[in-house]
């Protein structure tokens, strides 16, 4: 083991390495400091009529391009898990419940609902002219079928667990009850009843969500596992599906039959799949997004200083973290090992020095600024760095490493600019702090998920979570022995209990203490590495308009459209130039 004054010298030099091992992974950007400013569209002045904007200020193309990250595995909503694919359903279909622009929840699919005294039976009244894409109309029974299907095992959809709070739901999944059994049945044509275990306070939450969004029967029964795809998707949002060219784009249109198409101003919606921030921005600054998904995080202080009005930076309800496969060795039964590597990084220098966005660094599972949630923070999160890393060298030595026999692993990681330069900086610490030796395994979306998922050939990987809704529990769930997301491989019969309890607790303090329990175990056992809280971090244009921060992240196209670009190569006008 490389004896500990060595690290005392070395901690000096670690932001100045860690910053050039980062900025030296991007190979160089023309984006720079120094560079040419692209021109950008200036909007006219908008204009609104009865909360409407004047169509004399609207664009004469309603076509929004989104930058979306990486390509999504699918566009079923009952299998699909990620980011890239939730932007896409949201604009594509629609729940019982939905959301405003700010998250908060407001009718979608059903109009109204009731919810009993006891608040176990909710009652739903769907809109009598909700249709599906191709005219049909949108009954209950299409719900009935759907929430079956994300029940049924046959589906095999990670996120069924979703649906725990609901009468069977259990059962269901073990494969105990057909999923006839499942507590939602529809009362009449319109008029749709689910029933609960136990009151859930998130559960109209849950409504927004994909596992719960229905699809169109006669199109699944036709084409099978095709119908998602395009010229088959039926779907009842406010856009519809028109064109998937793989790694290129997914193009959506207006639905005309949507209950509130009319109220829907953008025609068009095109969707890009690009993982590179620097390509991104570098289409962004060509005038041919009006969104990205993502920006780098070395040109922070350029873009800060070139594009102010465009840079949007918000808090988000997420957890950046790494996880540690703990059914395969090195970390079967060694959380001592686990946590060695979780103290030896510094979470200051990543997110100051490699992220730079205003992420907060963080030794949790659940971020701060959940609901009515008081985080239970680990003792180590108080001490000083070097403090935690004499305790990561003791923990490495007494798992068995020295500076002759290393710790040899695989960090794996999606293809993202930004996701290398943090995993880069994290082996440098591991090397630095530890003597650790880490090896970089870049995957694309799809065999990334695939190989977290069979838990084979992962060691270390990039891991995060952002809540599917605005309570601990979306968070803590994923860390039951069963759950069809815990890549992890964790298993713990006490978490087991814990959270088979709050999922019934009624009393809101009971259930924030057991729920705060449930992260205590859980960072004790360290089956991933905490880094930092995030925000979202993105250029948008100028001329958009509908769009609006909330914590949630979830922007939908239906409320957004595009202003026209004001001429500036005339002269202002005496009263613009304030004569």
């Amino acid at each position: 083991m490389i004896p500990t004054r060595l690290y005392r010298h070395a901690k000096g030099l670690a932001a100045a390495l860690i910053a050039a091992l980062v900025l030296g992974a991007c190979g160089g950007d023309e984006n720079g400091e120094g560079a040419e400013r692209s021109h950008r569209p200036v909007p006219v002045e908008e204009v609104l009529v009865d909360g409407r904007p004047d169509p004399g200020v609207l664009a004469e193309e309603q076509f929004l391009v989104r930058g979306n990250g990486e390509e999504p595995q699918t566009l079923d909503p009952h299998l699909a898990e990620g980011v890239p694919s939730s932007h896409i359903l949201r604009d594509l279909f629609e729940g019982l419940a939905t959301e405003a622009p700010d998250g908060h929840i407001i009718p979608g699919a059903a109009q109204r609902w009731n919810i009993s005294a006891d608040g176990l039976v909710y009652t739903f009244y769907l809109r009598r002219d909700g249709a599906w894409s191709n005219g049909d109309a949108l009954v209950a029974e299409d719900f009935v079928f759907s929430i079956r299907r994300s029940a049924d095992p046959a589906t095999a959809s990670n996120y069924a667990t979703m649906l725990y709070p609901i009468v069977n739901a259990r059962e269901v999944l073990a494969g105990a009850l057909p999923p006839e059994e499942l507590g939602v049945t529809s009362l009449d044509r319109f008029t749709l009843q689910i029933t609960l275990t136990d009151p859930t306070p998130y559960f109209l939450n849950l409504l927004a969500h994909s596992s719960l969004y229905p699809v169109h029967r006669p199109s699944l029964e036709q084409y099978g596992d095709r119908f998602s795809r395009p010229g088959n998707l039926v779907s009842n949002g406010a856009f519809m599906l028109e064109d998937w060219a793989i790694r290129a784009y997914i193009d959506l249109v207006k639905n005309p039959y949507y209950h509130g198409a009319d109220e829907v101003i953008l025609e068009q919606v095109r969707y890009l799949p690009i993982e590179d921030q620097s390509t991104e921005l570098k289409t962004f600054r060509a005038g041919e997004m009006h969104w990205t998904y993502d920006v780098p995080n070395n040109q922070f202080g350029w873009l800060r200083e070139n594009y102010p009005d465009e840079l949007v930076v918000s808090p988000w309800l997420g957890s950046y973290f790494f996880g540690f496969n703990t059914q395969r060795e090195p970390f079967i039964d060694s959380p001592d090992l686990r946590r060695a590597l979780t103290l030896a990084i510094d979470r200051e220098v990543l997110t100051e020095k490699v992220t730079q966005f205003g992420e907060l660094p963080s030794f949790n599972l659940v971020p701060a600024g959940v609901t009515d949630y008081e985080q239970s923070i680990p003792e180590y999160a108080a001490w000083t760095q070097e403090e935690r890393e004499a305790e990561a060298q003791r923990l490495y030595a007494q798992a068995g490493y020295t500076a002759e026999q290393p710790l040899r692993i695989e960090i794996r990681y999606n293809t993202s600019e930004n996701h290398k330069k943090v995993a880069l900086a994290i082996a440098s610490m591991w090397k630095q702090v530890l003597g650790a030796v880490a090896t970089l395994v870049n995957e694309e979306w799809k065999v990334f998920l695939q190989n977290r998922d069979q838990q084979v050939v992962t060691q270390v990987f990039r891991a995060g979570w952002i809540g599917d809704y605005n309570d601990p529990y979306s968070f803590l769930s994923l860390f039951e022995t069963n759950h069809g997301l815990n890549d992890y491989g964790y298993s713990n019969s006490t978490v087991d209990t814990l959270l088979e309890e709050i999922a019934k607790e009624r009393i809101p303090g009971r259930r924030r203490r057991m729920m705060q329990e449930t992260e205590r175990i859980i960072l004790e056992d360290q089956p991933i590495l905490p880094v930092y809280t995030y925000v979202t971090r993105r250029l948008v244009d100028a001329r958009l308009r509908g769009w609006q921060d909330n914590v949630m992240d979830h922007h939908y196209s239906r409320s957004m459209y595009l202003l026209k670009a004001r001429d500036t190569s005339k002269p202002a006008r005496a009263s613009e130039e304030g004569e």
